[in-house]
């Protein structure tokens, strides 16, 4: 374990009216714990688990990979500074880590090539091969497997986004053995009923505030996807 909590500051957010300090679960959320190697974060779009993980990201001083600025309709002044307003409590000092979201790993993926091209050996790290030459699973895994080894602080934005079942089954258990040497912590926001059912991890529900623990079985995903396997048409009447 390396990051051990993380609180809000609500009392002193500069609006109420913005994102996201609108979002009713900042409001009334005071701190997340943690006690796992690997923790969950699940609910509904737009319920603020991803909104969290960047912020954590942030605080903590994780880089994450950006496309490229574009002019937009409306800019939100607020929308990246929900870090300014956290704690974060370590066990015994801030670790390293990685932030990754698939939507945005390709710009990793594009500066990797790039290095390569100036050192060849950078690519054996990721099992010799450039990871733009690999499907969207074979690349994900292929850094998860190589990144995973390296002491630090780990947050996926939905990993399992472009993998298949089998796909996430491996990371699944990737995720299980290394939680269990010891050196890096998981916090994941997920979709995935197959990922969140890790044994010996927690999940975080964002569908209710303020955020809570929650059992597997409790969670909408697993009661979503045990009904629709059990009667499939009922599920479409």
């Amino acid at each position: 374990m390396h990051l051990k909590q993380i609180a809000l500051m609500p009392d002193r957010y500069p609006t109420d009216t913005d994102y996201p300090f609108n979002l009713p679960i900042f409001r009334v959320t005071r701190r997340v714990d943690f006690s796992k190697p690997v923790s969950f974060f699940v609910g509904e779009n737009g319920s603020g688990k991803s909104t969290l993980l960047r912020a954590i990201a942030m605080k903590c001083g994780i880089h994450i990979w950006e496309g490229i600025e574009r002019t937009r309709f409306h800019y939100n002044q607020y929308e990246k500074d929900l870090c300014k307003y956290m704690r974060a409590e370590w066990a015994d000092a801030p670790v390293p880590g990685s932030f990754f979201a698939s939507e945005i790993f390709r710009n990793f993926a594009v500066n990797l090539d790039e290095w390569a091209s100036l050192s060849p050996a950078t690519l054996e790290y990721f099992g010799g091969k450039s990871l733009l030459e690999q499907s969207h699973g074979q690349c994900h895994m292929s850094f998860f497997r190589s990144r995973f080894r390296i002491r630090g602080l780990y947050l996926l934005d939905e990993p399992e986004n472009a993998l298949s079942p089998k796909r996430q089954i491996e990371l699944l258990q990737l995720l299980d053995r290394t939680g269990k040497e010891g050196h890096a912590q998981f916090i994941i926001a997920t979709h995935s009923p197959i990922l969140m059912a890790l044994p010996g991890s927690e999940i975080f529900s964002f569908d209710r505030a303020p955020v809570e623990r929650i059992d597997y079985e409790d969670t909408d995903h697993y009661r979503i996807y045990r009904t629709f396997l059990n009667d499939r048409k009922a599920m479409l009447s």
